[in-house]
């Protein structure tokens, strides 16, 4: 082998490496994983929750890695969209519960006794805009 080719290997090991760490350690600092069991109350599922998010977090690396197109059915992309929404959505509402956004936020702007109908607001905005995109661009 070349030292051009152990190098890239090297580089690219200390890459992932690097990546994977820095996404467990936002997971980890979130706490999106004992949040969600808490929440849940599924406690005894534990080993479900880290097989699943290992099991996502390799599987979408070595699919991003490849040149690869799937053909599924349309209606089999609906469930596939809506996990991938609340996944989102979940990251996203744990950052803000982290960070103490909408306390603060409600505080700034004189609404902290109408702060449901901010997240509301919020919620409703994020939906309607995601499915204007998905009518509109998707399929054009």
């Amino acid at each position: 082998m070349s030292v051009k080719i152990l190098f890239a290997a090297f580089i690219g090991l200390a890459g992932g490496l690097a990546v994977g760490a820095g996404f467990v350690a936002f997971i980890s600092v979130l706490g999106i994983i004992p949040r969600l069991i808490q929440l849940t109350k599924t406690e005894k599922l534990i080993h479900s929750y880290q097989f699943a998010a290992v099991l996502g977090a390799v599987a979408g690396g070595w699919i991003s890695l490849q040149d690869t197109t799937f053909g599924f059915w349309k209606f089999f992309l609906i469930p596939i969209g809506l996990a991938n929404g609340i996944f989102n959505g979940m990251l996203a509402a744990a950052l803000t519960e982290v960070l103490n956004v909408w306390p603060i936020l409600a505080k700034r702007i004189g609404l902290q006794e109408k702060i449901v109908y901010l997240l509301m607001a919020i919620v409703l905005g994020k939906v309607f805009g995601s499915l204007f995109q998905w009518v509109y661009f998707v399929d054009r």
